[in-house]
């Protein structure tokens, strides 16, 4: 998702119509009507491992409080350091990809320790931090106390906060630089002010290398590539379209040089860096047809797939799921790293759940943030003690159940 919902006395109201969120994130239908003023060879498995969709629930990533596992990917699984299966379950944490080039902080919301105690009561185990590129790299745009170091200090003090807590970080490139006014734009602005079909090569390279260089070392840290990708709108073809994804460079329909996954995998490698990688699908990370086809070369051998998965997406029945997703899931850790819906319910995530939770596969819900209407976010909880919106409820009984066997 991508990005701030319904803030109140913040955000313009927006009104999005079904037929634009069909198929698209809800995000990007609702950056385009509301953006805030200006003021995110495989190694081979354990022989112990059980047989691909036979698997049960792993246990948590770690015990809250304890430390967060360093990660690492054995066949079509995440395992930590002793060679233990590792499953996510976590939350998307939002406000750090818009709150900096906004002008509003870095943060939005609570995010010292009581917030995250609160999310270990809900037994997440995992947070995704999207992040914005102008911001960490510092661009002239940014004013500079939410920018460069000041905006780089306050991630690395988030995630050390997270890992301290036992909690696994994914970092995600959110928005990003590059002028768009192509299907689906979420705005005409060159600067990274809201989400892009793409990654520009000019700032994401040097980004990525950033981050790594960062974090290398730590693998409770995960690397999410690019938010959500949609290059086939852009292009106007699939096949242009992934064509982009995994090459990037000059791709029809976008004005910009395009990073494609290929370059950012090479950028987090030619720093040292073993983390594990997180890549998104074409179709805002909800199309994963050839994720295995044009899955990147990587010389550790450490990537995962990033499915997003909402109730007005168009991957968003069983059938697609089994036909689609499980494919993917037979090859490579599958981390659901956005799952929602937009109606203020659980009726759509708690059957996504059990199909996942069947494949092992990770998932994380967007977002835990206390200012987003659960219609237009969607929103889990109502305020960062860790109160619930229905939809969260469902989300929160779903973890709890998991976590007590």
């Amino acid at each position: 998702m991508r990005l701030p919902r319904s803030i109140p006395a913040i955000r313009a109201a927006a009104v999005v119509s079904a037929t634009m969120l069909a198929g698209a994130s809800l995000a990007t239908a609702a950056a385009t009507a509301a953006i805030r003023p200006a003021v995110g060879a495989a190694r081979v498995m354990p022989g112990s491992a059980s047989p691909h969709g036979r698997l049960a629930p792993a246990p948590a990533a770690a015990a809250p409080g304890g430390t967060a596992p360093q990660l690492h990917v054995s066949g079509n699984e995440l395992v930590d350091s002793t060679g233990q299966r590792v499953v996510l379950h976590g939350v998307d944490r939002s406000g750090t990809e818009y709150m900096c080039v906004q002008g509003n902080g870095v943060f939005d919301g609570s995010h010292h320790q009581a917030a995250v105690s609160a999310m270990l009561k809900w037994d997440v185990n995992a947070v995704r931090v999207p992040l914005n590129e102008a911001c960490w790299n510092g661009e002239s745009y940014v004013n500079p106390a939410y920018a460069g170091a000041n905006y780089q200090n306050a991630i690395k003090a988030y995630v050390h906060l997270l890992n301290a807590n036992g909690i696994v970080a994914i970092l995600d490139l959110h928005w990003t630089d590059g002028a768009y006014t192509g299907p689906s734009a979420g705005c005409s602005s060159a600067q990274a002010v809201c989400q892009k079909p793409m990654p520009d090569a000019a700032q994401a390279i040097g980004f990525w290398t950033s981050v790594a260089n960062t974090f290398k070392g730590n693998d409770a840290v995960i690397f999410d590539l690019f938010n959500e990708p949609y290059a086939s709108r852009a292009t106007g073809s699939t096949a242009s379209g992934w064509h982009c994804w995994l090459d990037g460079g000059t791709c029809p329909g976008i004005s910009y040089q395009v990073a494609g996954m290929q370059s950012l995998v090479n950028a987090v490698r030619s720093t040292g860096a073993s983390n594990v990688i997180m890549l998104g699908g074409e179709e805002y990370s909800n199309d994963l047809r050839q994720w295995l086809s044009r899955e990147p070369a990587d010389p550790d051998h450490n990537l995962a797939a990033s499915w997003h998965s909402y109730n007005f997406n168009a991957c968003s029945h069983r059938w697609c799921w089994n036909f689609q997703v499980a494919a993917v899931i037979a090859r490579v850790p599958v981390i659901a790293g956005e799952i929602g819906e937009n109606d203020c319910t659980s009726g759509y995530i708690r059957p996504l759940m059990r199909w996942l939770d069947g494949e092992s596969a990770s998932y994380l819900a967007w977002a835990w943030n206390a200012d987003f209407n659960c219609n237009s976010g969607p929103g889990l909880i109502t305020g960062y003690g860790g109160h619930p919106t229905g939809y969260g409820a469902g989300y929160r009984t779903h973890l709890r159940q998991l976590a007590a066997g």
